[in-house]
């Protein structure tokens, strides 16, 4: 989908603050507030906005800790790596999986209440994830910058 300057304008406002309501948006990106939501609509449609949600605060929350794990597994095999995607959805403290090139197969964010708590999310979930060959964790010290907001152009 090509976007305009509206609807760049129209997802940088989102991202920001995506329980605007419609006639503030149109405000905004100077818009009728009939074209904002067609255009709002359009971009839902299209898959461009994929859902909203609220951002909870991780240390609030009582999950401070941010620890990143590579895993190497076995083999490379898509059933193996199919069975590890699928067995890795099911772990509520991982945040986010990536498929990676290099040394390791895969990059999990968990999250972690304390070093306690990911030495038994270690022993008691990620070790026992199909496949698993190897585990080479580091823990975050702090976060310095964490993103929500795509930069679009």
């Amino acid at each position: 989908m090509a976007l305009d300057r509206f609807d760049r304008a129209i997802l940088d406002a989102l991202q920001r603050d995506g329980r605007i309501s419609n006639v503030q948006l149109a405000s905004a990106v100077n818009l009728s507030e009939s074209a904002c939501l067609r255009r709002v609509r359009a971009l839902e449609e299209s898959g461009l906005i994929d859902r909203y949600v609220a951002l909870v605060n991780q240390s609030q929350a009582g999950l401070p800790g941010n620890v990143l794990v590579h895993i190497g597994l076995h083999r490379e095999e898509q059933s193996e790596l199919a069975a590890f995607e699928e067995a890795v959805r099911s772990i509520p403290e991982v945040m986010e999986c990536y498929l990676m090139t290099g040394e390791f197969d895969y990059l999990l964010r968990v999250v972690v209440a304390d070093m306690a708590d990911f030495e038994r999310l270690h022993k008691e979930a990620l070790t026992r994830l199909p496949g698993v060959a190897r585990v080479n964790s580091s823990v975050a010290i702090r976060t310095v910058l964490k993103k929500t907001e795509l930069p679009l152009r």
